[in-house]
């Protein structure tokens, strides 16, 4: 079998990306790049058939968002076109050129797969490194985007011969499991507390709701003037009232989005959301997203009781991490949705603790 010339060791799997797919931050960035330079283009033509003054300045803010937008759409596709792969009996090699990437297997944490929503065989596997609290208190994590069969690929990451239930999301996570694994628990978060950041959210929501209101109340007035002194022919109407409908559309856009975010956006995350404890891992699902924590890796188990239920949060540890690592836990500056090794609003957190902490007599009985 072939070697690794850096490492000179084993590879016992080598990949790229399989799915040029654009991820939804780019998407986004780049409808609302678009708009603005549509929204530039409009007022620069109107100001300048109507003022014959020199709109330079504002064709090049809108060719500037035309450019980010195109580059918001096609960059990631012509990044990842280019990226390999490579897993040796000892290290995950990210490359791209001259750039690697490496990632020791015995120092990983946890494994994360987001599995592509039109083709359930290919997804991207990160694989997170957490390392010591304090000053240091960080996630490391390398992605292997659009892979074929990531949960296979985390298999031979971990040493196992990958079974064959494996390497699609078709198949519900209890029939994916390692050859042996047995499910000892499983759960789901019973609420879908606030937190600062929706609150924030919530915040920010109607914050452009408020600006939204404002502008269509200004704007609608402006136009009425317009209008009625008769100062611009049709075709130019019709660019004005364009540009003013594209910009209100983009903030009522922005504050439904927003409350969306805050209201109705966590209840249907914590619907989705499974929690299962086996005989060596701990597995979450959520829709396209599942994470993969080896129970060997959990140094501790916290129990924070939260509005009559229970968060627990599972404390890392790992080799050449001699202080305890709850980045992973804690999540740090993550989203809120998030998924990192927390059970989060569930009743029964004393069964979890108690198998968690690997009291045998109990795994017995739930066998």
């Amino acid at each position: 079998m072939a070697s690794d010339s850096l490492f000179g060791e084993r590879i016992v799997w080598t990949g790229g990306c399989r799915a040029l797919t654009v991820p939804f931050a780019y998407r986004v960035a780049g409808v609302v790049a678009a708009v603005m330079s549509v929204i530039t283009l409009c007022n620069a033509v109107v100001v300048a058939r109507a003022f014959h003054v020199h709109v330079g300045g504002m064709i090049v803010f809108a060719a500037w968002c035309a450019t980010l937008a195109l580059g918001a759409w096609r960059l990631p596709i012509w990044w990842r076109s280019q990226l390999e792969y490579i897993v040796t009996d000892r290290h995950v090699i990210w490359k791209r050129g001259p750039l690697r990437r490496t990632i020791d297997i015995q120092q990983t944490s946890y494994a994360l797969f987001r599995w592509n929503g039109s083709v359930p065989s290919i997804g991207d596997l990160v694989i997170v490194r957490a390392v010591p609290t304090g000053a240091l208190r960080r996630t490391l994590s390398l992605t292997l985007h659009g892979i074929e069969a990531p949960d296979r690929v985390w298999a031979l990451v971990r040493g196992l011969e990958p079974g064959a239930p494996l390497g699609t999301a078709d198949r519900p996570l209890p029939q994916r499991l390692d050859p042996g694994e047995r499910v000892l628990w499983s759960g789901a978060p019973l609420a879908s507390p606030w937190t600062a950041r929706r609150a924030a959210t919530a915040g920010l929501s109607l914050f452009v709701t408020a600006a939204f209101l404002r502008s269509l109340a200004t704007e609608s007035h402006w136009l009425g003037r317009v209008l009625r002194q008769h100062a611009l022919s049709s075709s130019l109407i019709a660019v004005f009232i364009s540009g003013i409908a594209l910009g209100m559309l983009l903030l009522a856009v922005v504050a439904l989005a927003f409350g969306y975010a805050a209201l109705f956006l966590p209840s249907r995350v914590a619907r989705d959301t499974r929690y299962l404890v086996t005989d060596s891992r701990v597995l979450i699902q959520r829709r396209n997203e599942e994470l993969s924590l080896d129970r060997s890796r959990i140094a501790y188990v916290i129990d924070a009781p939260s509005n009559g239920l229970h968060d627990v949060f599972l404390v890392l540890d790992g080799p050449q991490a001699r202080a305890l690592a709850p980045s992973g836990a804690f999540g740090g500056r993550d989203r809120d949705d998030a998924l990192r090794p927390v059970l989060a609003s569930i009743a029964d957190a004393e069964t979890v603790g108690r198998l968690l902490r690997g009291e045998g007599a109990l795994e017995k009985s739930a066998a």
